[in-house]
């Protein structure tokens, strides 16, 4: 009867701790969970458009942050989160009919709408594609840049994400980012945050800039060395980005001249 009882409280122990590790992982994609969690809040998912097309033009966004990144005629880019298609029909025309564009969206009603659009605006040299929140699914060594506007902090899954991303790029690959500094659970993302997840799995951040017509800051990073496995992945944790808050100034940024760009 004892052996009978140790059994059975073996057993359920071994339920239990099951059970406990469903919950960790309850609510992540299976395809994310060789991956660590972010320890920091998601956004919820905003509109597909950050403010209207004509507001953005007027204080010349997309020009700027396409100068930033020195788009030009014959270039390949993808334009993540795509929504209504304000980067993408600009970086279309940017680009010329000897370049291409990939528009990436996790909503398919967003990529219908922006079907249409295309369509309507004869932009031949636009793909459409539909991605998944832990990978963008970008074919590899394809883009010379991969643009992350007003998107990232929505990303649930930031080291697959990333990860997956990386090598699309070709060599010479960059990824943009454009955000807002404030809490990633209010549409943005601290810039120290940002810097730390893309370095976590194998990138390195090339120039940072504060501009008006963002009404937000610019990113740009290059991969650097080998891309990690996951299971060496380090999460970066909020007290640590606090810490290197304080120590660094207000917005948190290294300001060394060979990392950081500001105007």
């Amino acid at each position: 009867m004892h052996r009978a009882s140790l059994l059975l409280v073996l057993a359920s122990a071994l339920v239990l701790s099951g059970c406990n590790i469903t919950e960790v992982d309850e609510g992540r994609p299976e395809s994310a969970r060789d991956f660590p969690e972010p320890d920091r809040p998601v956004s919820q998912l905003g509109a597909s458009q950050f403010a209207s097309e004509r507001a953005r033009d007027d204080r010349r966004e997309a020009v700027t942050v396409m100068d930033l990144a020195n788009i030009r005629e014959g270039m390949t880019v993808a334009d993540i989160g795509a929504g209504e298609g304000y980067y993408t029909t600009r970086l279309a025309e940017r680009v010329g009919d000897e370049g291409r564009v990939l528009a990436q969206d996790i909503d398919s009603e967003v990529l219908q709408r922006l079907g249409a659009r295309v369509e309507r605006e004869r932009l031949d040299n636009v793909s459409i594609k539909l991605g998944r929140e832990d990978d963008p699914g970008l074919p590899e060594g394809s883009f010379d840049r991969i643009f992350l506007v007003h998107m990232y902090h929505e990303v649930a899954e930031p080291y697959a994400f990333l990860w997956r991303l990386r090598p699309a790029l070709n060599a010479g690959g960059q990824v943009i980012v454009v955000d807002v500094d404030r809490a990633t659970d209010n549409h943005g993302i601290p810039p120290k945050l940002l810097f730390c997840e893309f370095e976590s799995v194998g990138f390195k951040l090339a120039a940072f800039i504060r501009r008006p017509e963002m009404a937000g800051y610019y990113a740009r990073f290059e991969a650097a060395g080998p891309r990690p496995d996951p299971a060496d992945i380090e999460p970066c944790e909020q007290e640590i980005v606090a810490a290197g808050k304080a120590e660094n100034g207000a917005d948190g940024v290294d300001a060394r001249p060979d990392r950081i760009i500001e105007t």
